[in-house]
């Protein structure tokens, strides 16, 4: 009987830590089991106690990994029409308060045992190698495909000596990335450049909000005005989001947008300082508390205006796309594929920003058709996704080709040689603490902590001893 692919997804974030590295892999694990065809694996990072305070919002915490599993298949299954077959693991992390991200702690590729290692996916690869000592990656699994979510060098361009540190950013995530992924996914050309990498976005949209986008067209048919509210923008509030963007570009044009109101809706670490920002324009700017962008609260609005080109493929822009409304966004690579729906209109400049946004208040959004529908689908980006991949006819036998073609093609020129000299310089430089700590690494994490390994099951690593508090045992 011919074995079934195994994929295992490994991921930067988890519900209910609302942000697209925890939503999107988890969406996209689900619809890759759904015909049962294949074995998939979700691997998410486990917090402590203190770690899922700083992290998940409204004071959600879990006790054990279990009772979080239940939660995140309860949020899917209010979210999807179907049962998905694929399983959930988790991995030690721990939050990095100054990166406002989550890093795993010891190798996390031994999660998946050897024996069950086919094909990996790194959403994040280089978030997720950084600082990676153990098994490369390569070697233990046949295929390894990185997702690239994030424009990391964007951010770090606007932080003090960005330019520089942009500048060894972007070379650390060469070197990763070349090292242990075998194909590279971009989601947008607004990534960083990666040598031979696909650009596809590989990213659908919560069922929920087509659903929604059905209904409101099926009012306006009706003759009714579903969307009785203007304006609004939803995402995470900090400037770097969009926001600082957005009130220059109200700030400079109020005159000839007159009357115009919006709505902001997000929480962070800015929030103070954008209601002080709004408080100052003539135009009324309203700012609330973030909230589910499924929130039947939303569904009345009918412009969405985003102005951030720090996203990769905004999530947002997608969902309000999805739900009928007309989007109001830059001219920029991370907006690409939703140039091809009527409903989104983009800008150069100020002028550009306001004609559109007059136009988008003054005239109903185009009905979406049953292709445009399907494009924002996760069956779409499913079927994206195992194209780019070379996944959609890899099983048994073909997936051993796949894996193996790139090895024999460089295993016997010098390009190999480099490579695996390369990967060894990394696995020994992340294995010291002091070279991890220079870099950023947070301390002691080349081992997950006692308390980790207990909550998660795992073995002491062999050579280190047990403390007496310690339930497992391990050969010295």
């Amino acid at each position: 009987m011919e074995r079934k692919q195994h994929i295992a997804i490994f991921t930067t974030a988890s519900l209910p830590w609302m942000t697209g590295t925890a939503v999107n892999p988890l969406f996209r694990a689900a619809y890759l089991a759904k015909d049962g065809g294949r074995k998939v694996t979700l691997v998410i990072p486990w917090l402590s106690l203190e770690d899922q305070k700083l992290v998940y919002p409204n004071n959600t915490t879990f006790s054990s990994p279990s009772e979080q599993e239940k939660y995140i298949r309860q949020w899917l299954k209010e979210r999807t029409a179907f049962m998905s077959g694929f399983d959930i693991r988790f991995y030690p992390g721990k939050f990095a308060v100054d990166k406002g991200s989550i890093l795993p702690a010891g190798d996390i590729s031994e999660i998946i045992p050897d024996e069950d290692a086919d094909v990996a996916v790194l959403e994040e690869p280089e978030h997720l190698t950084w600082f990676h000592h153990g098994k490369r990656w390569k070697s233990k699994f046949r295929l390894v495909v990185g997702v690239i979510h994030t424009n990391y060098l964007e951010y770090v361009k606007r932080e003090k000596n960005g330019q520089l540190q942009a500048f060894l950013l972007k070379h650390m995530n060469n070197w990763v990335v070349s090292i242990y992924c075998h194909k590279v996914i971009r989601l947008s050309a607004a990534t960083q450049d990666y040598p031979g990498s696909i650009i596809c976005n590989v990213h659908g949209v919560n069922p929920k909000f087509l659903d929604t986008g059905k209904k409101m067209h099926e009012q306006l048919q009706s003759g009714n005005r579903p969307f009785t509210k203007g304006a609004y923008y939803i995402g995470k509030m900090v400037w770097s989001k969009g926001y600082k963007e957005l009130l220059k570009l109200l700030h400079d044009h109020q005159k000839e947008l007159a009357g115009l109101e919006v709505d902001l809706f997000g929480s962070g670490q800015d929030s103070d300082e954008v209601k002080e920002a709004a408080k100052k324009l003539e135009i009324t700017v309203r700012v609330h508390p973030g909230r589910d962008h499924a929130d039947p609260l939303f569904h009345d609005y009918k412009v969405f205006l985003n102005p951030s080109t720090t996203d990769v493929v905004c999530t947002t822009t997608a969902e309000a796309l999805a739900m009928g409304k007309v989007v109001v966004c830059a001219d920029h690579p991370s907006n690409d594929f939703f140039k091809q729906f009527p409903n989104c209109l983009t800008y150069n400049d100020g002028k550009g920003f306001v004609e559109a946004t007059r136009k988008a208040l003054d005239e109903e959004p185009a009905p979406l058709t049953e292709a445009h529908r399907h494009e924002l689908s996760w069956e779409a980006a499913t079927e994206r996704f195992l194209r780019v991949a070379e996944l959609d006819q890899a099983s048994g036998k073909t997936m051993e080709r796949i894996a193996s073609k790139n090895f024999a093609s460089t295993s016997i020129n010098l390009r190999k040689k480099i490579e695996d000299a390369s990967a060894y310089l990394h696995y020994v430089a992340s294995g010291s603490e002091t070279t991890r700590r220079a870099f950023g690494a947070i301390p002691e994490t080349l081992q997950p902590d006692e308390e980790q390994r207990k909550e998660l099951g795992l073995a002491a690593p062999v050579g280190r001893r047990t403390s007496r508090r310690g339930s497992m045992k391990v050969r010295v």
